[in-house]
């Protein structure tokens, strides 16, 4: 029998898509993820950019949030296919 969060599910979510474009962004323009949350006027964690860099899905809400936070703490305006190779 198999559970909804069973790997044989064809209908489960690929929640682990790999290290995405914003990690190389971060890195580049010598950020961490500190500099993110301290950026950020809205609410995000250090976990939030972890799991965003590592490629866990989040949601558009969550990806929105990175978003912003990225813009403002380098001055650029990046947008979610930037920083994101899926969609939410």
């Amino acid at each position: 029998m198999n559970t909804p969060s069973s790997p044989q599910d064809s209908s489960d979510i690929e929640r682990n898509l790999g290290e995405q474009p914003i990690a190389r962004l971060l890195q580049e323009h010598g950020l961490k993820a500190h500099d993110l949350v301290a950026a950020s006027t809205e609410q995000i964690t250090h976990k939030m950019v972890a799991r965003a860099c590592k490629g866990r899905r989040l949601t558009l809400n969550a990806q929105s949030k990175v978003l912003r936070a990225l813009n403002r703490a380098t001055g650029k305006n990046f947008s979610l296919g930037d920083l994101f190779n899926y969609q939410p």
